[in-house]
C-alpha cells in the first residue's frame, strides 16, 4: 500500500476530501482514511452556506474564504452536484459602521437601511452546498483519478505513516485527542428541515437575541437554524429547541408558516480556540523523512474555507 500512496489524508469530511482532491490535482497519489463513510460525517449536517460563521478576523481565513468562494462559484457554473449560487440577505441589529471584515472575500456585498429592530440589510451572493451529493462528487472525483477512500479508524497519527510518508490530519473533533490539542472543542448545532414552499433567497438574522437564525433554501427543502452551543458534546434530540428554531425562522420568513417539517439534524462542529490549525508539525512522530500537516479546527466554517485551506495544505504537504 505504501508504494501506491504518496499522501494519506486522515479524515473524510469536507476538509479532508477537498484536501485530498487538491493534493491529487498536484500529482500526488492519495489515500483517505476515514473512520466513517464521508456521507456519514458531521459535514452532512451542515447548512453549508458560504459565510465565515463564528470565525475571527484573520488574513489567512480571509484568503481561504476568498479562494473557496471563487472555486464554489466555478463549480456552480459547471453544474457540480449540490452547488448553487444564491442571493443572500443578512439583517443586522447592531449599529452598522461599515462592511464586515470578510466583505473583501465576498465581492458583491451592498448595505442598505433596514426597518427596526434592524439597523442594516446586507445583500450579497453566497454559494450554497448540499453536502450529501457534494461529498459523493468529491469522492467520485478522487477515485476517478486513482485515489482511494478506506474505512479505517486511526488510533494514533503515527500509524498513518504505515500508508504514506506524508500525512494530513483532517480529523475534526478527534484531533483534540490525536494531536493532543486542548484548544479543540465541540460546538453543538441543531437545524430543522422543512419542505420548500418556493423560496430561493437565503436570509439570516445575524444578531437575533434568541439565537442564530437563518433560512437557507435548497432544491427540495429549507434548512432552518439554528444553535451554536460551545462545549456541548451530545447530539440528543431536543423538541423544545427544534420548535424554537422553527418559530424564529417563521417570524423571519413568514412564507414558512405552513411548511411541513421533514427532519431535524444535530451535529458537533469541530471548533478550536485560536482558529483553524493549518501547519506542518515540527515533530511528526514518524519515521525519518515523514511529514505531518494539520488541517483542523474550522468549526462551522469548514465549507467556507475548504478549497482555500486545501490549497495551503497541498503546498505544505508537497513543499510547494
Amino acid at each position: 500500500m505504501a508504494a501506491a500512496t504518496d499522501v494519506v489524508v486522515v479524515g473524510g469530511g469536507v476538509v479532508g476530501m477537498t484536501a485530498a482532491v487538491a493534493l491529487q490535482q498536484r500529482g500526488a497519489r492519495v489515500t483517505v482514511l476515514a473512520a466513517d463513510d464521508p456521507a456519514d460525517t458531521v459535514s452532512t449536517v451542515a447548512a453549508a452556506v458560504w459565510y465565515p460563521s463564528h470565525t475571527d478576523q484573520d488574513p489567512r481565513v480571509l484568503r481561504w474564504a476568498g479562494q473557496t468562494r471563487a472555486e464554489l462559484e466555478r463549480q456552480a457554473a459547471d453544474g457540480v452536484p449540490g452547488v448553487v449560487d444564491r442571493p443572500t440577505r443578512m439583517l443586522l441589529r447592531h449599529p452598522y459602521v461599515g462592511p464586515p471584515w470578510w466583505a473583501q472575500a465576498c465581492g458583491d456585498l451592498v448595505a442598505e437601511p433596514a426597518r427596526a429592530p434592524y439597523t442594516a440589510l446586507l445583500r450579497f451572493t453566497a454559494p450554497t452546498v448540499e453536502m450529501t451529493p457534494y461529498l459523493a462528487w468529491l469522492r467520485q472525483r478522487l477515485e476517478s483519478g486513482g485515489g482511494r477512500v478506506l474505512r479505517r479508524r486511526v488510533r494514533r497519527l503515527a500509524d498513518a505513516f504505515d500508508t504514506a510518508p506524508i500525512a494530513v490530519n483532517a480529523t475534526g473533533l478527534a484531533a483534540g485527542r490525536l494531536a493532543a490539542d486542548p484548544a479543540v472543542h465541540p460546538v453543538r448545532g441543531h437545524v430543522v428541515l422543512v419542505a420548500n414552499p418556493g423560496l430561493t433567497v437565503s436570509v439570516r438574522d445575524e444578531d437575533d437575541p434568541a439565537g442564530i437564525t437563518y433560512v437557507h433554501p435548497r432544491r427540495h427543502d429549507v434548512v432552518l437554524g439554528g444553535t451554536y452551543q460551545p462545549g456541548v458534546g451530545h447530539t440528543a434530540a431536543d423538541p423544545d429547541t427544534a420548535a424554537a428554531i422553527r418559530r424564529r425562522c417563521v417570524a423571519l420568513v413568514p412564507e414558512l408558516a405552513d411548511a411541513p417539517v421533514l427532519d431535524e439534524r444535530i451535529g458537533l462542529r469541530p471548533a478550536r480556540h485560536g482558529g483553524p490549525r493549518v501547519e506542518v508539525d515540527p515533530d511528526p512522530a514518524g519515521p525519518p523523512g515523514s511529514r505531518l500537516v494539520h488541517a483542523y479546527g474550522h468549526g462551522g466554517a469548514g465549507v467556507t474555507l475548504s478549497w482555500g485551506c486545501a490549497a495551503e495544505v497541498a503546498d505544505l504537504a508537497l513543499g510547494g
